[in-house]
């Protein structure tokens, strides 16, 4: 593959903290892509993902699904020559609420 056909991302996490900027496939999967930011998820954060479930990235205002591909989820591959894509992680975590039980906190 072409390195022109590769986009280049980067997470912004709520805190206003980037990972990466990496180069990615266009068949990079979403879930692929909540894996490695898991793995580089800053150490020092107060909290933190456990696993993808608990991740939702957002690009152009829509919520990506998790088996779709980058090129699937019209992610402008090509498009910005030398720009990178930024895209905001949204962390999901359980929240116990006595009432229901299954309720949970979104940090923005």
């Amino acid at each position: 593959m072409a390195a022109e056909d590769l986009v280049e991302l980067k997470f912004r996490l709520a805190d206003g903290t980037d990972i990466g900027p990496t180069k990615y496939s266009p068949a990079t999967t979403v879930a692929t892509l909540k894996e490695k930011i898991l793995a580089q998820w800053p150490k020092d954060k107060e909290n933190w993902p456990k696993t993808i479930q608990d991740l939702k990235l957002i690009n152009a205002g829509k919520i990506l699904e998790n088996n779709r591909t980058l090129a699937e989820s019209r992610i402008p591959v090509g498009e910005l020559p030398g720009g990178v894509i930024t895209m905001h992680v949204v962390l999901r975590l359980p929240l116990t609420d006595k009432n229901n039980g299954n309720s949970h906190l979104y940090l923005f």
